[in-house]
């Protein structure tokens, strides 16, 4: 089972329409005297956070290397990670809802995997640029649990992984067209970096990428699958359609949920337009099920990408698998002029990524973690339900299995519009969400619960009902700080 039990009443329309009328609203936000308390917070109970991180910025843009770490007012430090929790350089204890980004399933530095991992180095080291036995175990551990992944093939990355299943795409079909879902994030690959987070926004968040990259890259929205018809339609005349590739589970996670027919239906224009489709299964493979999405909608892709539970949560973390027939054309080696989808990387299935992954996904399985991580996102997101129903606010929270949003400014919901006249109005908007959303963020930081951008939280084994009763209690205090803005 995959722990989905609250989208069996909590389907896209539903999620939509409470969306349309939190987005017919002023933006809501905290109380100036509460915001000033949380951000004192910052000041006074992280001080060797923010030592290390202005120091930390004369080093390295922004002050951090990875894009979730929260910055505001300013990123916190992390020291420790143990099952549910995180602890900051100050001592400052954190529920952990950022998991992160979505790779720990099983909680925080689990012991039975790091035991094995810990073994696997003192026998071996981390990298031989050999074969390991564990690249064999893990394909076919993956290959167990999702029977259209007919052969795998490790990578460093999901943004890798997803460049290899285009290029695979391209040379399997003949074809260059590659359609996405407006608004979904396929990596930072030059020809991917096309409207991300909101649909219609093109190349508007991606600078420094000369326009004949996404030269061949479209977006449509997503539900909307008379517009995909038309894509598909019109791309047959300018030469096909390579692949369709989406997030099963709808684009940012399931930010934008997915009508449940929705994913069917695209595979039937797919076969109809002889084009490849591809799950992108970075975040579901092991988080809402060991069959992924495909499992759960039965819907069986051409290729499928993995990333992030993949290794464990160890680093090196990516793959692709699917049909023999295309996956054949990623043979490692040389060629000699054969053609193939060259992919590389020294780091690529190294013999910690490969064990951590086999071990973990046997511990996902033996612990039947992906259905306790869903029921605790069941419990999480019915308690935000009921905050928000009591307090009367417009927000909207709702999960597929062990992924969870709540919903306060709705800035990915923004809509653009192509009208020259509207843009700064737009521009503004996203601005003024933005800063609420972060403000959220901070406010959730301040009560000792890390979210991933103040919107979004992935669940694990260890989030018990006490870990999330206490979550609740704490986002409780937030929302009851919330007002209603002045109209």
């Amino acid at each position: 089972m995959s722990g989905f039990s609250i989208s069996e009443y909590h389907n896209a329309a539903n999620i939509y329409e409470k969306l349309d009328h939190l987005m017919s609203l002023p933006v809501y936000g905290i109380r100036k005297d509460a915001m000033r308390e949380y951000l004192q917070y910052f000041d006074e109970k992280c001080k060797k956070s923010k030592e290390i991180i202005t120091e930390a910025k004369n080093f390295i843009p922004g002050g951090v290397q990875h894009n979730l770490a929260f910055n505001y007012p300013f990123p916190i430090v992390i020291d420790r990670a143990d099952g549910a929790y995180l602890w900051d350089a100050d001592g400052n204890q954190y529920i952990d809802f950022l998991q992160s980004g979505g790779p720990i399933i099983l909680g925080n530095n689990y012991q039975p995997v790091r035991d094995k991992i810990i073994e696997l180095i003192n026998e071996r080291g981390p990298l031989t640029g050999l074969f390991s036995e564990f690249e064999l175990k893990l394909a076919k551990e993956i290959s167990k649990h999702m029977p259209s992944i007919e052969m795998f093939r490790m990578l460093g990355s999901g943004t890798e992984s997803v460049m290899a299943a285009i290029r695979v795409a391209r040379l399997a079909t003949g074809k260059k067209k590659i359609i996405k879902m407006g608004g979904a994030y396929h990596g930072w690959s030059d020809q991917l970096m096309y409207g991300l987070h909101i649909p219609g926004t093109g190349s508007f968040e991606a600078h420094g990428i000369p326009g004949g990259c996404r030269k061949h890259t479209h977006e449509v929205f997503p539900n909307d699958i008379d517009a995909l018809r038309k894509k598909l339609s019109r791309n047959r005349i300018l030469g096909g359609t390579a692949a369709v590739i989406v997030e099963p589970v709808g684009p940012e996670s399931g930010t934008r949920p997915i009508d449940k027919d929705h994913n069917r239906q695209i595979r039937e224009l797919c076969d109809q337009y002889d084009a490849l489709l591809i799950f992108d299964e970075v975040v579901t493979f092991g988080r809402i099920g060991l069959a992924g999405a495909q499992g759960y909608f039965k819907v069986t892709p051409d290729l499928t990408i993995f990333g992030k539970i993949v290794a464990g949560g160890y680093p090196a973390a990516g793959g692709i698998g699917g049909r023999r027939d295309l996956m054949e054309h990623v043979a490692a080696g040389v060629a000699g002029g054969k053609k193939r989808a060259y992919v590389g990387g020294t780091l690529a299935a190294n013999p910690l990524s490969s064990a951590a992954g086999y071990y973990a996904i046997q511990e996902i399985e033996r612990t039947n973690a992906c259905e306790m991580a869903g029921q605790a996102a069941d419990r999480l997101t019915r308690g935000l339900e009921d905050i928000i129903d009591n307090l009367g606010l417009p927000f909207v929270a709702y999960n597929q299995g062990a992924i969870s949003h709540l919903e306060t400014s709705g800035t990915m919901f923004v809509k653009v519009q192509k009208n020259p006249l509207r843009i700064k109005a737009i521009l503004k908007e996203i601005q003024v969400r933005q800063h609420f959303m972060e403000e959220m963020g901070a406010a959730y930081m301040a009560e000792g619960i890390v979210t991933l951008a103040g919107s979004r939280m992935y669940t694990s084994l260890v989030d018990n009902n006490t870990v999330i009763d206490d979550a609740l209690s704490r986002f409780e205090r937030v929302l009851k700080n919330v007002e209603t803005p002045a109209t």
